[in-house]
C-alpha cells in the first residue's frame, strides 16, 4: 500500500507542525529550574521546635529565651541583675531557608528540621533532626546556635526568672539574687 506523495506530505508536515507547536509545553514541564520556593515547606516548618530557653552548658541557668509574642517569634537574653529585670527587650526571629545552612552550619541540610535567626543573622538556631543527633557523635543536642561568627551546640533546659552573670566565667556557676526577690 503506497501513499500519494500529496498525501503523505501533508501529514508529514501536520506531524511536524504538532511537534513544533507542542515541544515548548514538553520542555517547560521537563525545566527543573524553578526560581519560586518550595511554599509547602515554609508551611509545613514547625517552628514551635524552638520555644523555650537555651544556654550552652546543659547544667547551667538558661540564657536565651525564645517564644512567640503576636504571632511572632522573638528572643530575649538575660540580664544582670543590675537591669532590675531578668529578660531584656524582645528580638524578632524569623524562618530561615535550608538552602541557607551552610552559610552557618557544617551539616547537610537533610538533617535539619527548622532554622530560625536574627534578621540581621548574629544569632540562628537550627534544630537537627533527633534520629540525625542520636548517631552523630559530634552532637549531644538537637540544637546549634550560630552567633556572630561561630557555631556550637546548645541545649534547651528549663526557664527560670534567675539572673545570671552572664559576663562572669560561664562555668562557674554564679546565680545573683532573683530580681522578683530582690525587690
Amino acid at each position: 500500500m503506497s501513499l500519494c506523495p500529496n498525501v503523505f506530505s501533508k501529514r508529514v508536515t501536520q506531524l511536524l507542525v504538532g511537534i513544533v507547536v507542542s515541544s515548548p509545553l514538553w520542555l517547560a514541564a521537563c525545566n527543573d529550574s524553578h526560581t519560586q520556593t518550595n511554599p509547602v515547606v515554609a508551611e509545613t516548618t514547625d517552628l514551635s521546635v524552638f520555644e523555650g530557653c537555651y544556654t550552652v552548658s546543659s547544667d547551667e541557668p538558661a540564657q536565651i529565651k525564645v517564644s512567640q509574642q503576636d504571632g511572632s517569634w522573638v528572643m530575649q537574653m538575660k540580664e544582670p541583675a543590675s537591669a532590675k529585670r531578668v529578660w531584656d527587650n524582645p528580638e524578632p526571629l524569623e524562618m530561615i531557608e535550608n538552602s541557607e545552612i551552610p552559610q552557618f552550619f557544617s551539616i547537610d541540610p537533610d538533617n535539619v528540621d527548622a532554622v530560625i535567626g536574627r534578621p540581621d543573622r548574629v544569632l540562628v538556631l537550627a534544630h537537627v533532626k533527633p534520629v540525625y543527633a542520636n548517631i552523630d557523635p559530634l552532637l549531644d543536642s538537637e540544637y546549634l546556635s550560630h552567633i556572630y561568627r561561630g557555631a556550637n551546640t546548645i541545649y534547651r533546659v528549663e526557664c527560670d526568672e534567675v539572673n545570671t552573670d552572664i559576663l562572669a566565667n560561664p562555668h562557674a556557676n554564679i546565680v545573683i539574687d532573683n530580681v522578683n526577690e530582690s525587690i
